[in-house]
C-alpha cells in the first residue's frame, strides 16, 4: 500500500496529469494520458519508458 502522502505529490512524468491508485492492480493510472505505471514492493515504476497506454 502506497501511502497517501506520496500519493498526494506523486504526478504523471510524461504529462504532470493526476495519478489515480488502483491498489486491486497494484498500478497507478494517469488520469490524462492514461499512462499505468506499476507498483512493486510498494515502489511506484514511474519510468515512461516502461508503461503501456491504456
Amino acid at each position: 500500500m502506497i501511502k497517501k502522502e506520496l500519493l498526494d505529490i506523486l504526478c504523471c512524468p510524461k504529462c504532470k496529469g493526476a495519478l489515480d491508485y488502483k491498489a486491486e492492480d497494484n498500478i497507478l493510472l494517469c488520469t490524462e494520458c492514461g499512462k499505468k505505471y506499476d507498483v512493486k514492493n510498494d515502489i511506484p515504476i514511474m519510468l515512461v519508458d516502461e508503461t503501456d497506454a491504456q
